[in-house]
């Protein structure tokens, strides 16, 4: 989201170490494309990850209930505020009320670390492959133009998650305009982070309510309620972390992991069984739609139970991947002087997990849209008009399982979005793709 009137727009430069590059940045404006270069530049030369922060005004118009509200009094928030108030000391285009739209993007080496199922670039209409420019205005769409970016100067941030003070300040050797906070990075990403994955279990669990509704299959409806019936665990667990507390017993959060873990083994055991039957099928020949529904159930209708699976499946993933930043979270904040090394850490091993099921699954979708169909083999040599409408509606509904699919997808820059007001609350948007 950003302003689509000419302004100037502040930008920090934030590192989540000590880190020594060259004086890349000066107190002078900049382009959007010269701040993407830049960023790239960083990304390559620094041992440390190194985000930008940008501020632009609020819109006039946001959907705030898309994204996880912070109080002033959360560690975030309180990052964010000390960031502006040192910043404003020494810089003319800052204020000192912060109120405003902070976007922080992450850049691609260091997105990847969070899994390639996270954020996916949005492909640009009329461009075959290409991606939006790194200004998207998430409520429009619209890629923002007339803005210039300037550098914020020397200013340091809050402590640290669980107190660590030392990992905030002007990194060492670097450039005046190079920060080092570790925690405000870590939060931002966590948050939005979870604000995806959560947005991601939202539009599964209409799809899915939307399926069994035609379905009415008893157990699909049990799996989806169990798995949706884990949020309220997730939800409480999120908000204890994120205000420096303990996860507890009482929150149910391992009865929730348990249920995900099982869903998620079960769409492994679906996803194996769907490779073999595609695996099956005579190469470069028509397959009968007769023989593919015994593999795959419904999938020739626009319900049926193989694309339940297939939402339970997005469903699960979602919901895990809320869980596995909760847990590197956690274990970020047990080692105060580690903080981003333990976030990404922890995040890695589950997430390949995750990665090659969620690829597995768009293998198996590709290739299913990739077939052709062949028509009924029978003893009449017609068919009536009503039996090749069929076919060419089932021909369509398989092809159409392949958009919008990406397999193996490159790495991008992640943009988190933060509507901060004046009382210093802030209400953290789902990460996208920059």
């Amino acid at each position: 989201m950003t302003d689509h009137r000419k302004a100037i727009i502040p930008v920090w430069t934030l590192a989540t170490g000590d880190v020594r590059v060259p004086e890349l940045v000066k107190n002078e404006p900049m382009t959007a494309e010269r701040l993407a270069e830049l960023r790239g530049v960083l990304a390559a030369l620094a041992d440390q990850p190194i985000a930008t922060l940008e501020v632009h005004p609020l819109p006039d118009k946001l959907d705030r209930g898309r994204g996880i509200p912070l109080d002033a009094a959360s560690p975030l928030a309180q990052h964010l505020s000390q960031l502006i108030t040192e910043s404003a000391r020494s810089s003319s285009t800052m204020s000192a009320a912060g109120e405003g739209l902070y976007r922080m993007v992450v850049p691609a080496k260091v997105a990847a670390q969070f899994g390639q199922g996270i954020v996916r670039p949005m492909v640009a209409k009329g461009s075959a492959g290409g991606i939006r420019g790194c200004l998207v205005n998430s409520a429009t769409g619209r890629i923002a133009a007339g803005v210039t970016f300037e550098p914020v100067g020397r200013a340091a941030a809050a402590g640290a998650v669980g107190g660590a003070g030392a990992t905030a300040g002007v990194a060492v050797g670097g450039s005046a305009a190079l920060t080092v906070a570790a925690p405000l990075v870590l939060m931002a990403v966590a948050v939005g982070v979870s604000a995806h994955a959560d947005s991601k279990r939202q539009q599964a669990i209409e799809r899915i309510t939307e399926l069994l509704e035609q379905l009415h299959d008893e157990k699909l409806n049990n799996d989806r309620s169990e798995l949706d019936g884990c949020r309220d665990a997730i939800d409480k667990a999120t908000a204890v972390l994120l205000d420096q507390g303990k996860l507890g017993a009482s929150l149910g959060l391992d009865s929730a992991v348990h249920a995900i873990s099982k869903a998620l083994a079960a769409a492994e055991r679906r996803l194996t069984q769907w490779q073999g039957a595609l695996d099956e099928l005579p190469a470069g020949k028509a397959v009968e739609i007769g023989t593919l529904t015994k593999s795959f159930p419904g999938v020739d209708e626009d319900g049926g139970t193989f694309r339940a699976h297939l939402e339970l499946a997005a469903l699960a993933i979602a919901l895990k991947r809320r869980v596995i930043v909760l847990q590197a979270v956690e274990h970020a904040q047990t080692d105060s002087g580690n903080v981003f090394e333990n976030f990404v850490r922890a995040l890695k091993a589950d997430q390949q997990r995750l990665d090659a099921l969620d690829s597995g699954i768009a293998g198996v979708l590709e290739r299913l849209s990739a077939l052709e169909l062949a028509r009924p083999q029978g003893l009449r040599p017609v068919f009536t008009t009503g039996e090749v409408d069929r076919l060419m509606r089932a021909a369509n509904r398989i092809r159409r399982l392949g958009d919008g699919v990406m397999v193996n997808s490159s790495a991008t820059d992640v943009a988190i979005e933060m509507a901060r007001d004046r009382d210093g609350s802030v209400v953290v948007f789902p990460a996208l793709a920059a």
